[in-house]
């Protein structure tokens, strides 16, 4: 009984974080979304007047379309590379461990720093273009980050780049689980490896994938660092994210009701795409018991 209650009492300051901390702080954030609050929080109360609002602007609208266009690429691109690299590091090869960490190293950086050094690599007066010019090759261009049409494209490299190496250790794991007789029995029946991947191996990884689907969908949603260090949502607002918005009528425009009404939406969509996977772990669960 008294390691029972040393437990519990243990867990006293958590349960105090979570309370007060997120779920008090998120209470909070909606009670702004319903008022007119600006530079400081207020109790006139508009009801729905801010998400109507903010629903009315063209810069929220395009920060919905950009990011919507850079989830897909980012989470298309972050599943290719990261299957590609487990299977290659799934393999018994030489400096396996070694590879591991190098391309699970990325993720270990802060998203602030990545975005710099990306920014570098990306300036056409510094970086690919310029070595390219240096080169003799007079005529090269690769000027993504200040286009309009492809800045996007630029994140998208820089985030993926980021968090394949992550999700290549979480299909690492699914592929740990997988039955080492199949493999034997692929050999003796003489098929390609590739065939037993494709046709075998990955199907038996949904988990992993519904995984690390959903965690780069958070990702997704969260986006703001690597907007930041790279192009501060331009030129103009070409890369302009929903987080980028909130924290600029937050800070920059002293707008603290219309800020916390998009808090609140990127908030719901988050809790919708986590709602589909807890329900199906929750009844995996159930039926195991």
């Amino acid at each position: 009984m008294r390691a029972t209650w040393a437990a519990r009492a243990a867990l006293v300051p958590v349960a105090l974080t979570a309370l007060l901390g997120y779920l008090g702080s998120t209470l909070w954030t909606a009670q702004m979304s319903v008022t007119a609050s600006r530079t400081l929080p207020s109790d006139h109360f508009v009801g729905m007047a801010q998400y109507v609002r903010l629903f009315s602007n063209e810069r929220w609208l395009l920060s919905l379309d950009n990011l919507l266009l850079y989830g897909v690429l980012f989470i298309s691109a972050c599943l290719l590379a990261g299957s590609v690299l487990a299977i290659l590091v799934d393999r018994e090869i030489a400096a396996r461990g070694w590879l591991r960490q190098i391309f699970l190293y990325p993720y270990a950086m802060s998203f602030i720093a990545t975005g710099a050094v990306w920014q570098w690599i990306l300036n056409p007066t510094d970086g690919i273009q310029a070595v390219g010019r240096a080169l003799g090759f007079s005529a090269f261009r690769f000027d993504w980050i200040v286009d309009p049409d492809r800045v996007l494209l630029t994140i998208v490299i820089a985030t993926a780049w980021q968090a394949s190496g992550f999700v290549m250790a979480i299909l690492l794991a699914g592929l740990s689980g997988v039955d080492p007789d199949l493999w034997r029995a692929a050999r003796i029946d003489g098929i390609p490896t590739w065939r037993v991947y494709t046709s075998i191996v990955l199907p038996q990884l949904g988990y992993a994938f519904a995984t690390a689907l959903v965690l780069l969908l958070t990702g997704v949603v969260k986006l703001y660092d690597a907007v930041v260090a790279m192009t501060q949502g331009g030129p103009g607002t070409a890369s302009e994210v929903p987080t980028k918005f909130i924290m600029d009528h937050l800070y920059g425009r002293a707008n603290l009701g219309l800020a916390s009404a998009g808090a609140i939406v990127l908030l719901v969509t988050v809790l919708a795409l986590l709602a589909p996977f807890l329900y199906a772990r929750t009844r995996a669960a159930a039926s195991i018991a």
